[in-house]
């Protein structure tokens, strides 16, 4: 479950294309994460989600994201949508279970916001969390950063 996102940078490093590495992306302090790459900001019993800056960072431009319809049902590691970059089309997995209440229309338009301000306006849904204990299984950003950065070093 751990790498979904990131088998285009393997292809391309496969195909011998570079990718142009920043060094570490940026993780948020208070934000949970999966490890599928997806971020959840949690306010009383809703989480507005999104895709990590690691995650945009490997996917490249983003031209295009599927959203789902408000009121849609998401389960905590299904998957509610996709992200089509230049690269590759990936999957974006829920990091909690709930209903969908909201969705960043602005993505229909500027899909790059994902890229630009992956934590702030990139992001993709707001969910009423149906089981709020699935956070206790969600790292925190010390342990996100530890899980991208050996991520990365076995690539």
């Amino acid at each position: 479950m751990a790498s979904r996102l990131l088998w285009a940078s393997r292809a391309a490093s496969y195909f011998r294309i570079s990718t142009f590495r920043r060094g570490f992306a940026s993780v948020i302090e208070g934000l949970k994460y999966a490890d599928s790459h997806e971020w959840a900001a949690v306010e009383g019993n809703s989480a507005k989600i999104g895709i990590t800056d690691h995650a945009q960072n490997h996917l490249g431009d983003v031209v295009y994201v599927e959203l789902p319809e408000v009121g849609t049902k998401v389960s905590m590691g299904k998957n509610f949508g996709a992200v089509e970059s230049v690269k590759a089309t990936s999957e974006i997995y829920s990091p909690v279970s709930g209903k969908v209440v909201e969705v960043n229309t602005e993505l229909n338009e500027s899909p790059g916001l994902i890229n630009a301000k992956p934590y702030s306006e990139g992001w993709i849904i707001k969910v009423q969390m149906s089981d709020s204990s699935e956070l206790n299984s969600l790292m925190d950003s010390v342990e996100y950063t530890k899980f991208c950065e050996e991520e990365d070093a076995k690539h």
